[in-house]
């Protein structure tokens, strides 16, 4: 972008009967920028694309929400923009195609590839706007900072709990069987049960799991400094119509 004391300089110099050619030469501007000055002195103003606005599917941002509070980060591009990326570990294939398909649901038309690293592959999108989508973005790890959402966030996920429950499931989370034992009839025996955990560091993440819990009656209890259980057969039972394994 040349500055207008640029280009006056430059049709000066045409202006005293010198080539084209001449003053590209000895300026380094082209010849087609010193024609297109003839016409237009001023600079065109530079265009900036609108934001594209709220998610285009609450369904899938609620799930993405969950899925990025969890595995996800934003980080900047050498030049321009914002890349989301969503961890999502080898061993799940099907959480990966999950991953795929809600960015594209929340954003179409947006590329979405993939990075393999060891042991997992980074989801990823590129978009000059992901900030936008997850103001929850900042420098430094999400357990170190303050974890809030926003009103319009808020309402998406009470919209749709349960796809922000299984997306935060399938990031910081799983289902186990557990074993203990019981005496029946004088006999020692083995008793298995299903179990959900979820485990992450951020003290506001848990919380805005536990607060989404309640609000689906489901009973839980903090097993450790760390992780949330779910272990009451009731509660067990409905997350498993909504969440179930890991695939």
């Amino acid at each position: 972008m040349y500055d207008i004391s640029t280009r006056e300089r430059t049709l000066a110099l045409l202006g005293q009967g010198r080539s084209l050619s001449s003053i590209s030469r000895e300026t380094g501007i082209s010849r087609a920028a010193i024609r297109s000055w003839q016409i237009r002195l001023e600079p065109l103003p530079r265009m900036v694309a609108p934001a594209p606005g709220p998610p285009a599917d609450d369904h899938a941002y609620a799930y993405l929400l969950g899925l990025y509070l969890g595995d996800g980060c934003i980080s900047a591009h050498p030049r321009t923009g914002t890349y989301l990326r969503i961890a999502c570990a080898d061993a799940w294939p099907g959480l990966l195609q999950l991953c795929r398909e809600a960015i594209t649901r929340v954003r179409p038309g947006v590329g979405v590839y993939s990075v393999q690293k060891q042991g997992c592959a980074m989801v990823t999108s590129y978009s000059p706007h992901w900030p936008e989508l997850f103001p929850q973005h900042g420098p430094g790890k999400k357990h170190e900072r303050r974890i809030v959402l926003e009103p319009w966030q808020q309402a998406i996920v009470d919209a749709h709990p349960w796809e922000f429950i299984r997306g935060l499931i399938h990031s910081d989370g799983c289902r186990i069987v557990n074993w203990t034992t019981r005496v029946v009839d004088g006999m020692k025996r083995r008793y298995e049960y299903p179990r959900y955990f979820f485990t992450n560091l951020s003290v506001d993440i848990r919380r805005l799991y536990t607060n989404t819990l309640d609000g689906l009656g489901i009973d839980w209890k903090q097993a450790n400094a760390q992780n949330v259980s779910v272990a009451r057969k009731a509660s067990v039972a409905l997350m498993d119509v909504h969440i179930g394994p890991k695939y």
